[in-house]
């Protein structure tokens, strides 16, 4: 397995096809601050240039997946002169989308090891993903409201997605903690694996979907991520573009040439 030293706040390992990206402040409990939000964006950066790397895994370090946001930024940013607080905010933010976007729209598929608690920003960052696994122990909350906040890392945009407005609504006023079980049959999660195998389990997974055509599973991707937000038609229209570059693939005409061949030789077996 080949390990990327270049990061202090996360790690990035690569086997095979598969890149694993992990948290790795487990002392609190992965909350994400300024230098993890860089790390991040470099890391995500490398793994959507790196051709090799087909799929892409999110766990954290330690016994929590991810607290949110660092405590110690939210006392910085409330310690600056009140004619800064709403800029340096904002910057902030615009740090915090540009990660979360970058993982969203990563052309490769993606899934969260959901090892532990994922609160707040944490929650945010699996519900980001395509799919989400999580350990048996594992709990999921929305928790800004608790601290007079509202979800500012994609969680209103993502949750209504995978479990409905008025379900959506619900975690995000009561900022409850949602166990493992209610969260699969609620839709937040997709699969739950015993603690001991969780990211065995995740990297199986990922490497399953890494086999499929590099360039069909982005389209596809791209596509499906809008589809809330447009009409059939607009669909269709970019499906059609989509399945014209396809069709002009190295892995579409491989796979057609392979089917021939197959096919070819049933008949001379038959004859």
């Amino acid at each position: 397995m080949e390990a990327d030293s270049a990061y202090a706040a996360i790690s990035l390992t690569v086997e095979g096809a598969v890149a694993t990206l992990t948290l790795n402040r487990p002392e609190v409990r992965n909350a994400i601050d300024d230098a993890m939000r860089y790390e991040m964006l470099s890391a995500l950066d490398r793994v959507a240039r790196d051709e090799a790397i087909r799929a892409l895994v999110i766990t954290g370090a330690g016994k929590g997946f991810c607290s949110g946001g660092d405590v110690k930024g939210m006392q910085q940013r409330l310690s600056v002169p009140p004619g800064e607080v709403a800029i340096n905010g904002w910057r902030r933010q615009h740090r915090t989308h540009h990660m979360i976007s970058a993982l969203h729209t990563l052309p490769k598929p993606t899934i969260a090891a959901v090892n532990g608690a994922a609160a707040g920003l944490g929650c945010d960052l699996a519900l980001c993903c395509d799919f989400v696994v999580a350990a048996e122990s594992a709990t999921l909350a929305m928790t800004y409201v608790l601290r007079g906040l509202i979800p500012d890392g994609g969680g209103m945009y993502f949750l209504p997605r995978r479990v409905g407005l008025s379900r959506a609504k619900e975690l995000i006023f009561s900022g409850r903690t949602v166990q493992t079980e209610e969260a699969l049959r609620l839709g937040m999660i997709d699969r739950v694996s015993p603690a001991e195998s969780l990211l065995a389990d995740a990297q199986g997974w990922a490497a399953e979907l890494s086999r499929a055509a590099p360039g069909a599973i982005a389209l596809s991707k791209t596509i499906l991520d809008q589809s809330f937000e447009l009409t059939a038609e607009q669909v269709f229209s970019l499906g059609s573009q989509a399945q014209a570059i396809c069709y002009s693939s190295k892995d579409h005409l491989d796979s057609v040439a392979a089917f021939l061949a197959r096919s070819a030789k049933r008949k001379e077996a038959t004859s």
